[in-house]
This record gives C-alpha cells, sequence and structure tokens, in this order.
C-alpha cells in the first residue's frame, strides 16, 4: 500500500533523475555543474538529503575525481607531443589501403587506448585520427568512425583506470586491481571479438566499396596525398607503458590510484612547466575539465534521494543475492536499461550500494553500464561527446542510425560479455 511518505520519495526521486538528464543534456552547451550544482546545494538546503551524508558522498568521491583530474591531464600531453598523429600514420600504414584492414586496426588500437587512457581519450583524439585516416585511404567514414564510438564504451571493461565508472565501483569489488582486470580480461576479448564479427556483418557492403565523394569517372578511389612522416613519441610510449606498470605495482602496497596517477601528471606535464610555466599550467588546468569534475561530485549527491529512497528500494528488490549465471545477466540487464534511462554514470552511482554484496555483481553491472550506452546517444556522456565530434568532422550519425547498429551490437555482447564473466568466477572460485 502506498503511503503518502513513499509517494512524496518516488516523486523526489523522479525530479532527482529529471535533474541527471537536464544536466546530461546541458553538457553540449553549457557546463553541467551549472544544472547539477544549484540542484545538490537545494536538495541539501530543503533536507531532501542529510548534510553529513553529501558531505560523506563527495569525500568519498575525491579520490575518483582527482584520479580523473590526472588522467585528463595524462591524456592532453600527449595528444599535444604527438602521440595520437602517430598513430594516425601507424593506422594509414598499417591499413595498405584496405577498409577491412583498417576497421581491425582501429579496433585494436581503440581498445589499447580506452584500456589504458580512458573511453574519453578514445572518443576525443582517437576518432579524428581514425576519420582522418579513412578519408585519406579512400574509405567510408563511418564504420570506422561507430568503431571508436562502440570501443570506447565495450572496451571500457577493462581496468579499473579505464571507465570512470569502473573507479567508482572498483573499492566496491574488494578486489585489487590486477585481480580486477584478471575477471574482467576475459568478458573483454569476447565482447570486442563479437562486436567486430557483427561490423564486419553490419558495414559488409561499405566496407568493400570507396566513400562516393572520393571516387572519379573512373571508378578507381582517389586517396588523398599522403601525409608527411610523423616522429615516433617513444619517449612518452614508454612513459605510458611505465605508468600502467606503477598502477599495477603501487595498489597492492596501499598506494591509491589517485596518487600514482597524480604524480604520472606531473611528470609528463613537468617538460612544459620548465619551457613555459604559465602556458603549461593554463592547459593543464583546461585538460583537468574542473566543471566535469564538480559535474561528477554534485551528481553524487543528487542520486542520493533516489537511492535512499523508494525507487532505490524498488531497484534493489530487482537484484539477486548471489552471482550465478542468472543473478548475473540480471544485473547486467538492469545496469544497461538505467544507463539507456537516466545515463551510465548516475546509474553507476545507484546500483553501486545495491550490489557491493557480491564482487561479481558488482563486475555485471559494470558490463551492463559500460556496454549497454551503444544501444542510444544518451546512454553515456561520451556518446554525446562523440555526436559532436562527429559533427565537426562530418556528417553525425542519427539517432535511428545509432539504434539500429546498437540494437544489433548490445544484447548480443553483452550476452556474451556476461557469460565469460560467469565462466571467470566460477574458475576464480
Amino acid at each position: 500500500m502506498l503511503t503518502t511518505d513513499s509517494v512524496a520519495g518516488c516523486l523526489i526521486g523522479v525530479v532527482a533523475l529529471l535533474v541527471v538528464i537536464a544536466a546530461t543534456l546541458a553538457a553540449q552547451r553549457v557546463p553541467a555543474v551549472a544544472v547539477a550544482g544549484p540542484v545538490a546545494a537545494l536538495l541539501v538546503a530543503l533536507g531532501l538529503t542529510d548534510l553529513d551524508s553529501a558531505v560523506d558522498e563527495v569525500l568519498a568521491m575525491a579520490p575518483t575525481i582527482g584520479f580523473l583530474a590526472a588522467m585528463l591531464v595524462i591524456a592532453e600531453v600527449c595528444a599535444r607531443e604527438g602521440v595520437f598523429r602517430w598513430v594516425g600514420s601507424v593506422l594509414a600504414g598499417w591499413s595498405r589501403s584496405s577498409p577491412r584492414r583498417l576497421l581491425r586496426i582501429v579496433f585494436v588500437v581503440a581498445a589499447v587506448t580506452t584500456a589504458i587512457l580512458s573511453l574519453d581519450t578514445t572518443i576525443v583524439l582517437l576518432t579524428p585520427v581514425a576519420v582522418a585516416t579513412a578519408r585519406h585511404i579512400g574509405a567510408r567514414v563511418t564504420p570506422i568512425a561507430f568503431s571508436s564510438a562502440h570501443l570506447a564504451n565495450t572496451a571500457s571493461t577493462l581496468m579499473p583506470v579505464s571507465n570512470l565508472t569502473n573507479l567508482l565501483a572498483f573499492s566496491a569489488t574488494g578486489l585489487s586491481f590486477l585481480g580486477f582486470t584478471g575477471l574482467m580480461l576475459a568478458p573483454w576479448v569476447v565482447g570486442i571479438a563479437v562486436e567486430y564479427l557483427i561490423f564486419r556483418w553490419f558495414f559488409a557492403d561499405a566496407l568493400r566499396e570507396a566513400a562516393p565523394s572520393d571516387v572519379p569517372a573512373s571508378g578507381t578511389p582517389e586517396a588523398e596525398p599522403a601525409p608527411a612522416p610523423v616522429h615516433r613519441p617513444g619517449l612518452l610510449l614508454v612513459a605510458l607503458g611505465l605508468l600502467l606498470a606503477a598502477f599495477v605495482i603501487a595498489e597492492p602496497f596501499g598506494v591509491p590510484l589517485a596518487a600514482v596517477a597524480g604524480v604520472g601528471a606531473v611528470v609528463f606535464a613537468l617538460p612544459g612547466l620548465i619551457r613555459s610555466p604559465l602556458p603549461a599550467l593554463r592547459d593543464a588546468a583546461v585538460a583537468a575539465n574542473i566543471p566535469f569534475l564538480g559535474f561528477v561530485a554534485a551528481l553524487s549527491v543528487v542520486i542520493l534521494p533516489v537511492r535512499n529512497g523508494p525507487l532505490g528500494d524498488w531497484i534493489g528488490r530487482l537484484i539477486p543475492s548471489s552471482s550465478t549465471l542468472l543473478g548475473i545477466l540480471v544485473v547486467a540487464l538492469v545496469a544497461a536499461a538505467l544507463a539507456n534511462l537516466v545515463n551510465n554514470l548516475p546509474a553507476t552511482l545507484l546500483l553501486i550500494p545495491l550490489v557491493a554484496h557480491d564482487p561479481g555483481l558488482v563486475l555485471a553491472m559494470l558490463l551492463g553500464v559500460n556496454i549497454g550506452p551503444n544501444l542510444a546517444y544518451f546512454g553515456s556522456l561520451a556518446n554525446l561527446l562523440w555526436r559532436e565530434i562527429m559533427h565537426k568532422n562530418t556528417a553525425a550519425p542519427t539517432s535511428r542510425e545509432y539504434l539500429r547498429l546498437g540494437a544489433l551490437t548490445v544484447p548480443v555482447t553483452l550476452g556474451a560479455a556476461v557469460f565469460a564473466l560467469w565462466a571467470g568466477l566460477s574458475v576464480a572460485r
């Protein structure tokens, strides 16, 4: 029976979710924190969420937010020093003007980039490079562009550092860095392989043909002039490898990932700071994207009335008690559905306490909030950012096109990844 308190709680939860949606959509035009921040303050002022709880939530998020800021600075340094220009030259050379080979290479590069530097790096820095490479060899842009978008989500399941959702949930798993990565390795490989096979089938015609605008009357693709040779940034590539090794080595000794990333950001930015301190500091501040960090902090407060209210209780009743195959599948499906309804960041914040009783369910939740957003643009902030980048580089696919491909890839990819996770958990037990 519904009581006045439960109805009021549901209304508060719905309003909070609407604010999350509005803030996410507004992020394309104004800083999302400009919407979420005042609402978080209002929720506290009206007593709809406890001040102490809000402060505790933000403090608990602080290491994750610091880690994200450091990784954004590292990615910006890599871009400025030519890492992705070199990647573009490698893509063009290895593809040998074959669209199919280019798709295969982009899948591998996007998967590795996402795993090490996070999905936002793949979206912002790799997508323009991949699109330019497709044009350079006279291939159609759509399959290549879609691959960077889908791999940014699907390939972000591997390590705690691959996605902000992973970072938010990492401590709830109770696993070490290597333990987390080891259990997610099979779902990562299987998910990418299944996605690739679907792409090869779905884009079969496009991968056989040259782009219409690049085909002259003779019918032979006319590739763009070869770009100038690009110097390989060997030192930075070594530094990235050392940073990844530091994550693995430092974590068992109790050194927080945020501390490792912070030191890494200083080391990566140090040459620029020595050459020209003020411009380098300005670049680092811009790269850290402080408004977005503020949005993440405010979002953790806005989601509290939902998580602690009737809506959270109702969702909690859907969560199984253990990580059986059915349990993992249910959690992954619930997480994917929530990600596409309210975006994957609030979905993660909402679900973490509900699945924290079983590490396997936490990992299943991450499969859902990471792979699920491939279904629709609103599923993740990375999707919306990809659409904006595509608008700048070429015509962005419509929501219908994105949904059509997602409807084919998400159920099969998520199902295969769930089965791989269950198999890995069974072996680990």
